[in-house]
């Protein structure tokens, strides 16, 4: 039976966001995290005190998927609750010098909330663009307040990537040539390069200053953290350095922890935990190809830039004490489907585009069934020559075509790495993902031939979905403009070793 509390919010929400105290929202996004990576989801040795807290006391996905087996696709899809092929954000990731972004007719979480009377802030790691004069900046979709770096943190030289204390470089290849990493404060350069052992720090205050602000002024507000941390190469700060026995990986996810500490130590003393929701997902699988210094997918198979469940399938934890109670959830969700639920809880209005996502309400606060049934698979470079890899539905996913990454390189599955080429399935290749989330045994249609009727579901599903999606011409193929790439000193020469600034 759902808390009372919840039964009354809902039925407030029916009367209109008016007659409802809007909930707090704050999203929190990690990078290139595994499925097997968080205490709460059986790693051994990995320390998240706040995270197993949230496991703990929240409500805990098993069946949560991203949208894209790589970092700004799906970012996309989590701002906006569509498809990358729907916003142009493909193929691969954006970087420092890019052309595109995300489109400024793309509606963003922020942009649905902020006419319901929501503040917004967003800190840490963008990678949805910079463009000219900083045009796809967080301040330009939709945010109040940005605290962060617009793109990964390995898109600038190693020398300033630094681990505790301050002379051991970090271990990692960076891309050397270009500009060091920026710390942007909405659209202004406050620092470059970012001093990355003091930048947790800094994302601490900022998150603590927007909610004690906001709760001083009693205005609801949403908070999105796109972390850094924990993609490679790692990097933590005096506080977490040498704190996990799981090594540079595991002191980068406790760096996280500790962030994630702070907001909700900030949340308790502003007195409005009982009214914020906190979900914390990831945007992809873990990039295998650094072993140890690259996360873990746990049981799963292979691991980013791949279509197998490793790659696509995230943590994902929903908290909010007294709203929801704390279990597990067997049901399907994936980060398209944020944006209608944070719209449904704020009584927010939906943009008029075709939406991917579905409301996950029920789901949250009554532990009931999820509208989704399906999820679709792009691989890194969708093409509407290719279209879909796979289609889950239910507990059945077929995989139309199959193929390895140098991402999740290293690994003894020779399916992973970039030699597995890809190699087309007809019929698809079947699994139950429930009885097998390894993806090790395909089911055989000629043993069970009831499990064609599944295929031909499945074919029909994906057939329709096709039916509706018109890709939109791709923001990454627009090229490279150098001109484009931050510099806090624009008019320095000679570039890029100029651009520097406390």
């Amino acid at each position: 039976m759902a808390p009372l509390r919840a039964v009354i919010f809902t039925y407030l929400l029916l009367l209109g966001p008016a007659a409802a105290s809007q909930p707090n929202l704050v999203l929190i996004f990690a990078d290139d995290l595994g499925f097997g990576d968080l205490g709460s989801y059986g790693h051994p040795t990995s320390l998240t005190p706040n995270l197993d807290k949230l496991a703990e006391g929240g409500l805990r996905f098993t069946d949560f998927y991203c949208t894209s087996p790589v970092c700004s696709p799906s970012r996309s899809s989590l701002l906006t609750g569509r498809y990358q092929t729907r916003t142009g954000i493909y193929p691969g990731v954006l970087y420092p010098d890019s052309v595109g972004g995300l489109p400024l007719n793309e509606i963003t979480i922020a942009e649905i909330l902020k006419p319901a009377g929501y503040a917004t802030a967003a800190m840490g790691k963008w990678h949805l663009g910079y463009g000219a004069n900083g045009t796809y900046l967080p301040t330009n979709q939709g945010f109040d307040h940005y605290l962060g770096i617009p793109y990964s943190h390995d898109m600038g030289p190693c020398q300033n990537l630094t681990c505790f204390p301050p002379d051991v470089k970090c271990f990692g290849h960076c891309d050397v040539g270009t500009v060091t990493v920026p710390v942007m404060r909405n659209d202004k350069i406050i620092q470059q390069p970012a001093n990355f052992l003091e930048l947790e720090k800094a994302y601490s205050n900022f998150a603590t200053n927007f909610i004690l602000s906001s709760a001083q002024k009693n205005q609801s507000f949403f908070l999105y953290y796109p972390s850094h941390h924990t993609h490679y190469p790692q990097y933590a700060g005096r506080r977490a350095a040498g704190r996990t026995p799981r090594g540079p990986f595991g002191d980068a996810l406790v760096e996280l922890d500790d962030t994630i500490g702070d907001i909700m130590i900030t949340l308790e003393k502003a007195g409005v935990i009982k009214n914020t929701l906190v979900f914390f997902t990831a945007d992809n699988g873990p990039e295998l190809m650094r072993r140890s210094r690259g996360g873990n997918a746990g049981l799963l198979k292979c691991g980013k830039g791949t279509t197998y469940e490793g790659g696509m399938r995230e943590p994902a934890i929903a908290y909010w004490p007294g709203t929801i109670a704390p279990g597990v959830t067997h049901e399907m969700g994936s980060i398209l489907d944020i944006l209608p639920t944070f719209a449904s809880l704020a009584g927010a209005k939906l943009p008029s585009v075709i939406l991917d996502g579905v409301d996950l309400t029920q789901v949250l606060i009554h532990r009931g069934m999820s509208e989704r049934e399906t999820m679709m698979f792009y691989p890194t470079d969708p093409s509407e020559k290719y279209s879909l890899f796979a289609v889950r539905y239910k507990q059945y996913k077929a995989h139309f075509y199959t193929r390895g990454a140098s991402h999740s390189a290293t690994t003894p599955d020779a399916d992973c790495p970039a030699l597995a080429f890809l190699k087309a399935h007809d019929p698809p290749l079947l699994f139950n993902v429930e009885t097998d989330p390894s993806e090790h045994y395909p089911l055989s249609l000629s043993d069970k031939p009831e499990l064609m009727n599944i295929v031909e579901k499945i074919k029909q599903l994906k057939a329709q979905f096709e039916d509706t999606m018109v890709f939109a011409p791709s923001e990454i193929s627009k090229g490279t403009d150098r001109s484009l790439v931050p510099c806090c000193n624009p008019e320095c020469s000679p570039k890029p070793t100029c651009c520097r600034c406390e």
